[in-house]
């Protein structure tokens, strides 16, 4: 074994030099100059494994040291392995040219074998966590930055609302009395209608806004009320569209919670769904499914207008996501806030046949929550 160490002590520029000049390496990688003297310290890491100088231990040392290097540098993992295999190549191609016996070099290919499996085996593992870790930080600053949004949001909202509310309800209150003065004007029905939608559009703001909580009491209240009352503040845009909206709502469906909430919720969905039902010619369908199974309610607000790609399904529900051209992209996002607010989930499926929105809320819906804050 003396004698095949002092051959590798021998040779050890010339594959250092050979290392250095067939290794992959990045243009952008800042460590490239210095990467010839980790194949230099690997290359004495195997000499010193023969000689039992060096332990795993050592060379998992090297290995974590490698892998921080690489992972600063962010190269290619396939180009990282390829280095390591071509130095692990060049010493197994030298000791094959010595003139070593069978027996003594069938037992140094192991050993070369097993210094860089070891190696490698510390050197993957490491650097997989080290991206892994950089990839939890890079999640966890995005959802921050999310959450500033949001909060950004909640003062514009506020801040909006307090100028813009307070007339907007003087508006829409002359409004009403210019209606019950001058039944047979025209166009006052129209102006009440929108005047109801742009309330309603700002309504979606304060749910965002933490200056929008206002504490009150969950109620009881039933399901096919609640959309005969929707479908009539949506009658202007379900005949605009020309949709046909096909009910099958069970009478004895009810829910315990806030109200205007769930209202809201039900407004943005079928909204969305006359929104996609524009750009269809002809059978344009709205169906509102609610009915009762394994004691929860069941929900579903399904249309036939064009589909939601497969690939934007998973994050509808985020904020500020939108596909519409002046859309704000908090609709979906406030909605989910809802429902789960109300101990119910929300989920979409959409083919090229229907897109369907489908809500479920458990027999304690909204009881449990009576205490909790709106976000």
């Amino acid at each position: 074994m003396d004698e095949l160490t002092t051959f590798l002590d021998e040779h050890e520029a010339t594959i250092v030099e050979a290392f250095r000049a067939q290794v992959v390496v990045s243009e952008d990688d800042q460590f490239k100059d210095f990467i010839h003297l980790n194949g230099q310290a690997m290359y004495r890491m195997v000499v010193g494994y023969f000689r039992e100088q060096i332990t795993q231990e050592d060379i998992k040392q090297l290995a974590f040291k490698v892998a921080n290097e690489r992972n600063q540098a962010d190269i290619n993992i396939g180009d990282f392995v390829f280095n390591v295999c071509l130095g692990r190549q060049l010493i197994v191609d030298l000791l094959q040219s010595g003139s070593f016996p069978p027996v003594i070099l069938v037992s140094a290919l192991t050993k070369v074998n097993e210094c860089f499996d070891v190696f490698l085996v510390h050197a993957v593992s490491k650097y997989t966590d080290l991206k892994n870790n950089d990839l939890a930080e890079m999640n966890l600053f995005i959802e921050r930055s999310h959450k500033d949004r949001l909060t950004i949001l909640g003062q514009l909202a506020s801040s909006f609302v307090h100028e813009f509310r307070n007339p907007l309800t003087s508006i829409i209150g002359f409004s009403k009395l210019l209606k019950e003065d001058y039944p047979d004007l025209p166009y006052v029905d129209i102006i009440v209608n929108e005047l109801f939608q742009l309330n309603y559009r700002v309504s979606q703001f304060l749910l965002v806004s933490k200056k929008g909580v206002i504490q009150r009491k969950s109620e009881v209240f039933n399901f096919q009320q609640l959309f005969e009352e929707i479908l009539a503040f949506l009658y202007p845009n379900i005949v605009d569209v020309n949709a046909d909206i096909q009910c099958r709502i069970d009478p004895s469906c009810e829910l315990t919670g806030y109200r205007d909430e769930i209202k809201q919720v039900f407004i943005n969905i079928i909204s969305n769904a006359l929104d996609a039902l524009h750009r269809k010619a002809s059978n344009k369908i709205i169906a509102i499914d609610v009915l009762q199974a394994d004691g929860a309610t069941h929900v579903s607000i399904s249309n036939n207008g064009v589909c939601i790609p497969p690939d934007l399904l998973n994050v509808i529900f985020e904020p500020f996501f939108t596909t519409k051209e002046l859309g704000t992209g908090i609709g979906l996002f406030v909605c989910k806030e809802i429902i789960e607010r109300h101990a119910g989930t929300i989920t979409c499926e959409s083919t090229d046949e229907n897109t369907t929105f489908i809500m479920q809320f458990s027999p304690t819906a909204g009881r449990t929550n009576e205490k909790k804050a709106p976000a």
